[in-house]
Order: structure tokens, then sequence, then C-alpha cells
């Protein structure tokens, strides 16, 4: 991982995804320089996406408050896009029937992690999740990286997909990642294919499940607190702010838009 002022950003950049937990947020929260940020971004005329592991009924008034295009939650699986004309549209890359179907065997998942791992619990805001289950193991509950590991078996054993951010083991049934999404929302949104401009967009992340948008995005971006897991990473990101979670994002940010001065 290079020091970000050794990124030059592309002249005809359209816009930044960005992971939110530990990427835009701070201690659980947004900073004033990370919302300023996103602000500045839309001024510029960018596309600004977030991303995130985090459930769609958390999502929501983010998707409402903040100065983004869209939300793209449940790790690809949901899009959130508020308009004043049309309010909040709520969109899923799963028709209903394969969503309710998975839906009734994740819970099983989820009872049977909770009843045979000890320590294992679900996340807190689990009640917000209609396309994949999260179990915790760093925003309120504290699991070691052995029982992170076995609850990731666990999920595979289940035929899920399963993932680990910054504070929680996201499992769900299906293909769609981070990627995918984001292939979909631009898709969804502006009728364009991300692959064939993907040069053109920037992501920011912090965290193993930021890897697939690391290896493909040719402008991949962590935030310092990435050094966590820079052992587990197969695919980091291709440059590294100074500072950690919301401060780094405002650091990007201005470095991006500095180059397009």
């Amino acid at each position: 991982m290079r020091p970000l002022s050794d990124w030059l950003p592309p002249r005809d950049v359209v816009g930044v995804f960005t992971d939110i937990d530990d990427t835009l947020t701070t201690e659980g929260a947004i900073t004033p320089d990370a919302r300023q940020a996103l602000a500045e971004l839309k001024a510029a005329g960018l596309h600004v996406v977030p991303i995130t592991g985090r459930p769609v009924g958390w999502s929501e008034p983010f998707a409402a408050r903040w100065p983004v295009d869209a939300i793209v939650a449940e790790n690809g699986a949901v899009g959130l896009q508020h308009t004043t004309a049309r309010g909040l549209r709520k969109f899923y890359q799963q028709d209903m029937a394969t969503r309710s179907a998975n839906f009734a065997r994740m819970q099983q998942v989820l009872a049977h992690i909770e009843q045979t791992l000890p320590g294992a619990q679900r996340s807190q805001d689990s009640a917000g999740r209609e396309t994949d289950i999260a179990i915790d193991h760093s925003e309120f509950t504290q699991l070691p990286e052995h029982a992170i590991d076995e609850v990731v078996r666990m999920m595979h054993s289940e035929g899920m997909t399963a993932t680990v951010s910054s504070i929680h083991i996201n499992g769900w049934f299906g293909t769609h990642s981070k990627l995918t999404g984001a292939r979909w929302i631009v898709r969804e949104l502006w009728g364009r294919d991300l692959d064939a401009e993907i040069d053109r967009w920037v992501y920011v992340g912090d965290s193993t499940n930021d890897q697939v948008m690391f290896e493909n995005f040719p402008h991949s971006v962590g935030v310092a607190n990435i050094r966590r897991f820079e052992a587990q990473l197969t695919h980091p990101p291709r440059y590294i702010t100074p500072s950690e979670r919301g401060a780094g994002f405002a650091e990007l940010v201005r470095h991006l838009l500095t180059g397009l001065a």
C-alpha cells in the first residue's frame, strides 16, 4: 500500500464508492469532516454511493439525509435512493420469492450458530436485515479470531457466502457482493456499464470485506485503520490515507478534489 500522496487521481473521475463503518464513521457515527467531504464530492458533480454490509433498515435514514446518490446495503443486495419527488425508493437484486425462502433458511443458520458457538451473538442491527445475517465480532461483542473463523466456516458449510467486516461477520445466500452491487447500481441509476468505466471510479474501504473492490478498482484507497487487517489481505488497496476512519476519508476527498482543480 503506497501513501495517498503518491496517488494521481484520474482527471475524468465520475464517482466514489465508499464503505461506511470505520471508513466514513468514527466510533459508530459519521464525523462532521466526513459528512462535509461527501457534500464536497456532490458539489463537484461526482456520483457518491456508500456500499455497506449494514442492513437496509439501518441504512434508510442515511440514504435520506446524507448528500449521496444512493446507498447499497447488505453487501450489494439492496439499493436505497431518496429523491425529493419520490421519497425513499428501495429495490433489490433478488426477487421477493427468493428473498423469502432465503430469509427462513438464514434464520435457522443464525440460531444454530448462536446455540453452538460460545460467545457468538447476532448483531444488534439484525432486526433491519432482509437478505443476510450478521454475527457481531467487534461492535458490542468481542470474538477472538478463532471464533470468527469458525463462524465463517459454519456459514460456508450451509452453502452461504460469508465476509468479515470491521465489526460483523455477514452471511447470505446468493452470488451478490459489493462488486456486483456496484455494477448493479450504476446500471440501475445511470444505465451505464461500470466495468467499461471502472478506471474513472474510486473505492474507499477499511477491511477484508472490501477486498473484492480493492482488487477490481484501479483507484482503490484504504483508510489507515485497514492496517488492522493487513496480514489478512490478499488484495490490499493500492493507496492508504495518513489518518484513520472519517478523518482518512476526508483526506482522500481533499486529495482527489485538489487533483481535479
